[in-house]
C-alpha cells in the first residue's frame, strides 16, 4: 500500500485494508487458476460459494451467478447492489505466459481474467466482507458475482434481477483505472436484407440487390445524429458485413444482406433509432436484441458526487456491460485498465486491488 493508506477512516486501518487485500489477492489466484469461460463458469461459481461458506455466510446460487446479502439485511431498508463478472473471454491467441497461471512478476498478478474483471470482482467483494457485520447502516449491501458478461448472455445477472430486492444503486466492477464511468453508450445490431431479381450477369438482367443496398449503406454511412451528448458524444452506424450469398461471378443476386453496428448514447432509445432507420432505407430491417440499452447515472447523484470529493472524474464509457441490462442506477468503476482487458499476457497490478477496495469504501462510507 501506498502512503495514502496509513489514513484511518471509519475504522479502517491499515493492517485492516492489507488483510482484506491480501485475501482479495488469494482468491483472484484462485480464480485465474480455473478455467471460466462463459457458459463455463460452474467451477469458479463453486469457488466463490466455498469461499463464503468458510466465513459462515449464506449463500445464493442461480446457475452460476452467486450472490449474497449482508447479516443485518433488513427489507425495509434500500439496497446497494456490488456486482461483477467471473467468466472470461478465451485467451488471446498472443499469449506467452500460461493464461491459468497466476503468477506474480513485479508487482504484477498475470492470468485470463485477472483485469477483466476479476481484480474488481475480488475488491468489490472485500469491500462487501468490510460492510457484512455492520448493524448502522442505513442501506442493505448485495454483492453478486454473474456470469456471461463476455456473451452479454441470457444467463448472468438478466437471469438474477427478478430474484433482487429493489435496488437504490449499483456498482458494477469493471476495469476504469478507478475514474467512474457514469455513462455507456447501448448496441443494437440491426440485420439488414435487400431483395432484387436474379438474372444473368452478360445479359445485365434482373435487379442487382447489391446495388440496391449500397444506397441504403450509404445512408447507414452518412447519417448524423442530431442530439449530441456531453459524455458519449454522437449516435454512431457502421456497416460491417456485407453478403449476397453468390458462388457464380455471372448471377446478378437476387439479395442483399448486411448487418449494421448501432452504438446509441443516452439520449436516444432503441426504438427512436429503429423507427428512425425504417423510415430512411429501403431494406428489410431487423434488430437483433433491444437489451443492451444505454445508461447514465446523474453526475449529482451522491455515490458520483462522493468520488468527485475523492478527487475522481467522470466519463461516457463507449464499452458495453452488465450495466446496459440493469434497470436501475448504476455506476460503472473499477480497478485495472481497459486497455488491458482481452490481450494476451493480461495483468492487474496488486497494488490496484488494495487502492480499489480502499477507494470503494470511503465514496460508500460518504454516503452512509
Amino acid at each position: 500500500m501506498d502512503a495514502k493508506s496509513e489514513t484511518y477512516f471509519n475504522g479502517l486501518n491499515p493492517a485492516q485494508l492489507n488483510e482484506l487485500a491480501n485475501d482479495a489477492v488469494g482468491l483472484l489466484r484462485k480464480l485465474i487458476a480455473t478455467s471460466s469461460f462463459s457458459k463455463e463458469e460452474a467451477p469458479t461459481a463453486s469457488i466463490l460459494a466455498g469461499f463464503f461458506h468458510e466465513r459462515g455466510i449464506a449463500v445464493e446460487r442461480l446457475g452460476n451467478n452467486v450472490f449474497v446479502r449482508n447479516h443485518f439485511y433488513d427489507e425495509r431498508k434500500p439496497t446497494i447492489l456490488l456486482n461483477s463478472h467471473h467468466d472470461t473471454v478465451k485467451p488471446n491467441p498472443g499469449y506467452r505466459k500460461d493464461p491459468f497461471d497466476p503468477g506474480i512478476e513485479d508487482g504484477k498478478l498475470y492470468g485470463l481474467g485477472s483485469n477483466d474483471a476479476g481484480g474488481c470482482l475480488v475488491s468489490l467483494l472485500a469491500v462487501f466482507l468490510y460492510y457484512y457485520d455492520r448493524n448502522d447502516l442505513p442501506y442493505n449491501f448485495l454483492f453478486a458475482a454473474t456470469a456471461e458478461e463476455e456473451i452479454s448472455g441470457t444467463g448472468g445477472i438478466e437471469l438474477l434481477l427478478p430474484e433482487l430486492p429493489p435496488i437504490s444503486f449499483a456498482i458494477v466492477g469493471e476495469p476504469t483505472l478507478m475514474q467512474m464511468a457514469v455513462a455507456e453508450r447501448g448496441l443494437m445490431v440491426l440485420d439488414c436484407t435487400t431483395t432484387g431479381r436474379a438474372g444473368h450477369a452478360a445479359r445485365n438482367e434482373g435487379e442487382n440487390a447489391l446495388y440496391k443496398a449500397l444506397d441504403d449503406i450509404n445512408w447507414f454511412r452518412n447519417h448524423e445524429f442530431e442530439r449530441v451528448s456531453p459524455l458519449l458524444g454522437p449516435s454512431r452506424m457502421n456497416v460491417t458485413v456485407i453478403e449476397t450469398g453468390n458462388k457464380a461471378h455471372n448471377v446478378v443476386p437476387d439479395t442483399c444482406r448486411f448487418v449494421v453496428d448501432v452504438r446509441v448514447n443516452e439520449l436516444y432509445s432503441f426504438e427512436e433509432v429503429l423507427e428512425l432507420v425504417k423510415a430512411n432505407v429501403g431494406c428489410e430491417v431487423t434488430p437483433r436484441s433491444m437489451r443492451l440499452r444505454s445508461t447514465a447515472i446523474p453526475v449529482d447523484h451522491p455515490i458520483v458526487k462522493a468520488g468527485t470529493s475523492l478527487g475522481r472524474t467522470h466519463y461516457g464509457s463507449p464499452t458495453t456491460s452488465d450495466k446496459a441490462l440493469m434497470p436501475f442506477l448504476s455506476l460503472k468503476m473499477g480497478p485495472g485498465d481497459s486497455a488491458r482487458s482481452h490481450t494476451a499476457d493480461e495483468y492487474i497490478y496488486i497494488n490496484e486491488i488494495g487502492e480499489g477496495i480502499e477507494l470503494y469504501i470511503k465514496m460508500l462510507d460518504a454516503i452512509l
